[in-house]
């Protein structure tokens, strides 16, 4: 039966080491496709992606996509995914899957359409979450989606941040709903929020 977690938390608050704790707890052999939605904009973010690397197994196959995880999973499912494993060795069997980070995706979706009325972005964003995981449970995979936890923070000053919040808050609240966990972690100690009605 398949199991799709989110893990939130805030900036450098640990998500994304524990996220890849739970995937590789979860895993057991099992192959684990990373995909990975940060653009290197700068340098500061290029060292971020490093670092992620560096930290993560390498036979875990990396998917690069940006703006579109769905389409890289469909992809990936279909054998002609253009993503690649870090050692180049073949990934075969129902994968366990870590996208990271879904406010990475936001992000990127609020630039590419910038112009696209703050109403029909959200509908884009939230229909987007709501299929990949109906395709996550389509394909019977187990996924864990690392996003920043917003409500908490300050509104911002500039209406971009504003709009930002905004979209990631309500995109964040989908996926909640539709996820079987949901954890909080703060400084490195993971909250539940939300648990399964079956245990893993």
């Amino acid at each position: 039966m398949s199991t799709v977690a989110l893990i939130l938390g805030g900036i450098r608050s640990g998500k994304s080491a524990y996220a890849e704790g739970v995937v590789a707890g979860m895993a057991l052999g099992r192959p684990v496709i990373y995909i990975a939605t940060g653009v290197a904009a700068d340098g500061e973010m290029a060292e971020r992606i490093r670092r992620h690397r560096e930290r993560r197994p390498g036979e875990w196959q990396t998917l690069e996509a940006p703006l579109n995880p769905t389409g890289a999973l469909r992809g990936w499912q279909s054998g002609t995914a253009g993503g690649c494993s870090e050692t180049g060795s073949p990934v075969t069997g129902l994968p366990v899957v870590l996208l990271d980070s879904l406010d990475g995706w936001v992000g990127n979706l609020m630039f590419e359409y910038a112009n696209a009325p703050a109403v029909e972005l959200e509908a884009r964003m939230v229909g987007a979450v709501r299929q990949l995981v109906a395709d996550v449970r389509g394909f019977n995979m187990d996924a864990v989606v690392v996003s920043s936890e917003v409500g908490q923070s300050l509104v911002s000053a500039n209406a971009v941040g504003r709009r930002f919040q905004d979209l990631l808050g309500t995109v964040n609240q989908a996926l909640a709903g539709a996820a079987d966990e949901v954890t909080l972690v703060v400084a490195g100690i993971p909250m539940a929020v939300k648990r399964a009605a079956t245990p893993r």
